[in-house]
This record gives C-alpha cells, sequence and structure tokens, in this order.
C-alpha cells in the first residue's frame, strides 16, 4: 500500500507513548497491570485484500439492502454500487435526483431511517465564484430517496459558510465554504451530527467543525441544522460561525497550509463510542496527504471531548474510511475488526483492542503481581482510557 509505513509507525509511537502512559516496555514488549485502562490498535494483513473497481473522490457511505452491500461512490455525480459479501462488484449505476440545481455533487453519508426511506447528505460544489480560475465554494445538502437509493428527492442545502469567497487562497482547490464530511444518528436517536470541513473567513473559524439537528428534522433540515461555537449550538447553518472541534493550524488560504479535513465517522459497537478519521495536508499546495489519524469520543455532544488525533497511517491517500466486517455492519457502524480502506483500497484490517483483550499469564505467581504482556505490534492510543468502560462513558455538556 503506497505510503503504509506500518512498521515505522509503530516503531516510533510505542516507545514514546508507552512511557506517556506509564507503561513499561523494553525491546519493542509493552507491560502493564490489570489496573491500566487504554484502547490499542492492531493491524492485521487482510486475508482478502480489496481494490474496489470504482472511482471514489469523497467519504465512501454504505448500507446493507438484500443481504447486498451498497456504497455510494462520487466523482462530481455519485453512482450506486452494488457488491456481495467478498466485495465482487455486481452492478454499478448513476442515481437520479429530482433537480440538478446542486450538481456536481459528491454523496459522502447516508442514514437509513425505520420508515424504509434511505436519508443522504451531499457535498455541492459552486462553480465559478472566481471567474478565470478553477475555485469553487462547497457546501453540504440533504436528500431522501424511497427507491433504495437509485433515485433521490433533494431536500435543500443546510450548511452553507458566510466567509466571503477568497480568490486569493492558496490551497489549490476551494475559495472557502463547507465540504468533504460525514454525518451520523447519536444512539438515542435524538440528533443527527455532522462533521465538516471549514476552508475560508479567519483562521480561528477554520478546521474541521461540528453542527447538529434534531432528528425528528430528517425531512425538513433547511434551517434546522446548528453548528456549534464557543460552547454552544446557537449558531444556524445557513450561516453564523463555528467553533473547530480541530483547528487548522496555518489557514488554507496560506500555500503551506496544515490542517485536518475529511473525517470518517462511525459508531464502534464494540469499544461503544464514536471512531473518526482524518486526512492532514501538510505543507504545500495541492492538498499533500501527509498522514491518516485517529480520534474517538463517546459524546458528541461535547466537542471538547476528542482524543488528540493520533496518527495510524504515514502518508497513505485521501478518503480513508472503515467498514464493518460483521454481517450488517457498514462505513457507520462497526465492531471490533474493521476494513480499513484508503480511497478504494484496502490491504489492512484494524482491530480495536482494549483492557480485556490483553493476554493473561498462564500461571501467576501466587500472591503476587499479576503482570499482562501487551503484544508488540498493539498501538496505543493516547488519551483512550475513558472510553474503555461501556456503560460508564465519559458523558460532556447538554449545552
Amino acid at each position: 500500500m503506497q505510503g503504509f509505513m506500518l512498521v515505522s509507525v509503530i516503531n516510533s509511537v510505542l516507545g514514546s507513548l508507552a512511557r506517556a502512559v506509564g507503561f513499561c516496555w523494553a525491546i519493542g514488549i509493552a507491560t502493564c497491570t490489570a489496573a491500566s485502562a487504554q484502547v490499542w490498535l492492531e493491524f492485521v494483513p487482510s486475508d482478502n485484500p480489496k481494490s474496489l473497481p470504482v472511482l471514489i473522490d469523497s467519504n465512501t457511505p454504505s448500507f446493507w439492502q438484500n443481504d447486498l452491500l451498497h456504497t455510494f461512490s462520487s466523482t462530481s455525480h455519485p453512482s450506486l454500487n452494488v457488491f456481495d459479501k467478498d466485495f465482487n462488484l455486481l452492478s454499478s449505476m448513476e442515481i437520479r435526483v429530482d433537480s440538478d440545481r446542486h450538481f456536481p455533487m459528491w454523496i459522502e453519508s447516508v442514514w437509513q431511517g425505520e420508515n424504509g426511506k434511505l436519508y443522504a447528505w451531499y457535498h455541492h460544489e459552486v462553480i465559478g465564484v472566481c471567474p478565470g480560475t478553477s475555485f469553487t465554494t462547497p457546501e453540504i445538502g440533504a436528500m431522501v430517496s424511497t427507491d433504495g437509493g437509485r433515485s433521490f428527492h433533494d431536500l435543500g442545502i443546510i450548511l452553507r459558510s458566510s466567509a466571503p469567497v477568497n480568490c486569493h487562497a492558496q490551497n489549490g482547490y476551494f475559495a472557502g465554504g463547507y465540504g468533504d464530511f460525514s454525518v451520523i444518528v447519536d444512539q438515542e436517536k435524538e440528533w443527527v451530527y455532522f462533521l465538516f470541513g471549514s476552508y475560508g473567513g479567519e483562521v480561528s473559524g477554520q478546521g474541521v467543525s461540528i453542527a447538529r439537528m434534531p432528528y425528528v428534522y430528517l425531512e425538513q433540515p433547511v434551517g434546522a441544522v446548528w453548528k456549534y461555537f464557543d460552547g454552544y449550538w446557537l449558531e444556524p447553518g445557513l450561516s453564523g460561525r463555528t467553533t473547530p472541534v480541530f483547528p487548522a493550524h496555518v489557514s488554507w488560504a496560506e500555500e503551506n497550509t496544515d490542517a485536518f479535513w475529511g473525517p470518517s465517522i462511525h459508531w464502534n459497537t464494540y469499544l461503544q463510542t464514536y471512531v473518526v478519521l482524518l486526512s492532514r495536508s501538510c505543507c504545500e499546495i495541492d492538498w499533500p496527504q501527509e498522514g491518516v489519524y485517529l480520534t474517538m469520543n463517546a459524546d458528541l455532544s461535547d466537542p471538547k471531548g476528542w482524543t488528540e488525533p493520533f496518527k495510524i497511517v504515514d502518508g497513505g491517500d485521501w478518503y480513508p474510511w472503515f467498514q464493518g466486517t460483521g454481517e450488517g455492519e457498514t462505513s457507520a457502524a462497526a465492531g471490533q475488526r474493521t476494513h480499513l480502506f484508503l480511497r478504494q483500497t484496502s490491504e489492512w484490517d484494524v482491530v480495536f483492542r482494549t483492557t480485556s483483550d490483553i493476554p493473561q499469564p498462564e500461571d501467576p505467581v501466587e500472591g503476587g503481581e499479576v503482570v499482562s504482556t501487551v503484544p508488540s505490534n498493539w498501538i496505543i492510543i493516547p488519551g483512550s482510557e475513558k472510553f474503555t468502560r461501556p456503560g460508564s462513558l465519559f458523558t460532556g455538556s447538554q449545552k
């Protein structure tokens, strides 16, 4: 896999992270006591490496229908792709939308409702904003389908930046706007959350931001989305300000941009928490891929509750995503073992590990301290100790 420097990542982080979280280790072997609580990642070569025969230029949402895996892939016009359980492509077709006013369009997230409808959210790029250039300003809209994603009714734009267009931006693609996002419904079905890239305005508002909408407004979303800003969810989706969850270190207007983008979120049933993959662009024009990062949060209502993004892939490719390996699992809901995709390619699985997975000594010394050995190829996720006790998870502010 191009840019997948797994060995170097493991070697470089095990030492520093083990010391940072108080682990004992030597020569690549980490040890911990039963009191330690962390999440680890184990990278396992795929039994069935996959290279999907579709063009992917955005996040890849998936869902199941009639025991077949369906995904959307987009390159300005979305396609619906149908696979069997072994990822053999059975069919592919361009979707139909009842209006062309929001093309070009990329479908980046979906949600299957109990009513049989499929809700989808799209990235739309407004063209012609800077005459003589290829710059666009993306915005985010919503659609609904009653035929399994083959055709959609466009519900309209729900997230738009109010920052002025910057035709002098140096990132190579955008003159501002919101896009490159993913969407998830919380476990209580109270809120629909949006994690999205914010590319314009003051640098303090750039990065990966968050907004939410009451679940009951799935079919009337315009005007129902509220952005998070300065501790509150009070800024309207079609104007207003944002406080990024992951702020840009260097503005997207600069040619040496340094920022996270393209969040892909799923609910992990094994960890009982939300897991996000991020790309990082640094530090030249045209969005060079510095690496793929992982972060977690058990409570989406607490934007300050995310763990520090941690690099799991050095370099790699745009649009990383997890696809669950279990029956009925998707890119938005997965369990302990997942396929790690970089765009359309998956050569590795990621297995999430917790303290309960650590191999126990066969013959502990009676009356002595029980010391367990953490396999040397497990990567510690810093800050993850608060996500390892389902039922006692961190709960943040409900502002």
